[in-house]
């Protein structure tokens, strides 16, 4: 379990991860007209320079640069955090981060044009500071640090009044993020499945051309990047390891072109064959035991156990991988 519970922590990395989807996440969530030609190769990823400067970042923090297009090229930087909960204390680590990656950038441009950044001209580039939250309750925390700082209204003109911009999941319906058409919707999609039930009760209504356009038009890394964040999304409602595994394999097994016929899961179908699976191991196992240490031969050792018989070569090729000696 330890495997997927590493992918459940960092799922939104994941997701934003990818420069191709975290275009896309500019695009859908942030109305900023600049950035609707952002693509892929404009973006870098500057995340690891900062982590450990922070003593609570998150995994799930993501930190990018962002090269503009146009006559005048410039960078924004953009910082998503990843919430599920309110974090009352996020309009201070945006704070921090701000700071950190503007204090980067003037070590930076003073490496290749010394002193540039105590001139009149020189400018910071803008930092786009976002939070994206997925959590089931109302984003109550302040957004602007302004309104976090004790006497504000006297001080004000003191204290730094950036504000960071909330992507709140629950505020999108289904219906929305389908109008998106991207990969990226399909992974917000998934993400709203709070329950095992809602694996076929969401997916399984979701409009049979936007699922025929994604399936043409994505390429094979995103399509395993997709499986990778199902056994993500999964783990993260608590649906049990051989339920996801069995999900996982369901797809592989119809193709690159079935991929979405998850949407047909029936979650007590699943439970039940991963109970008679868990049943098969079992007696696998103890057949294997009787033949490596009773030396005991493999057909008698099904028939005690009542092993099928078609379950005889996977025995064999498993005791010749761990060694073990055998009686036909």
């Amino acid at each position: 379990m330890a495997v997927i519970r590493k992918v459940k922590d960092n799922s939104i990395r994941l997701v934003l991860g990818d420069h191709e989807l975290f275009a896309e996440f500019l695009r859908d969530f942030v109305n900023i007209d600049l950035l609707k030609d952002v693509g892929p190769e404009d973006i870098k990823d500057i995340t690891e320079r900062f982590l450990t400067l922070i003593i609570d970042e998150k995994e799930s923090d993501v930190i990018k640069r962002v090269n503009l297009k146009g006559d005048k090229p410039f960078f924004v930087i953009s910082i998503v955090e990843h919430e599920s909960e309110v974090n009352y204390r996020a309009s201070f680590r945006m704070l921090q981060y701000i700071t950190l990656v503007l204090n980067d950038y003037e070590k930076e441009i003073n490496g290749t044009h010394k002193g540039i950044s105590n001139t009149k001209d020189f400018k910071y580039p803008p930092v786009l500071p976002i939070v994206f939250y997925d959590g089931a309750g109302e984003w109550t925390a302040e957004t602007n640090f302004l309104d976090k700082t004790e006497m504000s209204g006297v001080f004000a003109k003191y204290i730094p009044k950036f504000e960071y911009e909330l992507v709140s999941l629950r505020k999108y319906s289904i219906s929305e993020l389908v109008t998106f058409g991207d990969t990226l919707s399909l992974l917000m999609i998934i993400d709203k499945i709070k329950t095992p039930d809602g694996i076929k009760n969401i997916l399984g209504h979701l409009p049979t051309k936007y699922l025929e356009k994604l399936s043409q038009n994505m390429p094979e890394r995103l399509k395993k990047l997709i499986t990778d964040i199902i056994i993500a999304f999964m783990a993260k409602i608590n649906v049990p390891h051989e339920e996801i595994i069995g999900i996982v394999d369901r797809i592989k097994e119809r193709g690159v072109s079935e991929m979405f016929a998850i949407e047909n899961y029936d979650v007590q179908e699943t439970r039940r064959s991963a109970r008679e699976e868990g049943k098969i191991e079992g007696k696998i196992e103890g057949t294997m035991n009787m033949v490596s240490k009773m030396k005991v031969p493999v057909s008698e050792a099904m028939r005690v156990l009542e092993l099928p018989d078609n379950e005889q070569g996977r025995i064999i090729e498993e005791l010749k991988k761990r060694n073990i000696s055998y009686i036909l």
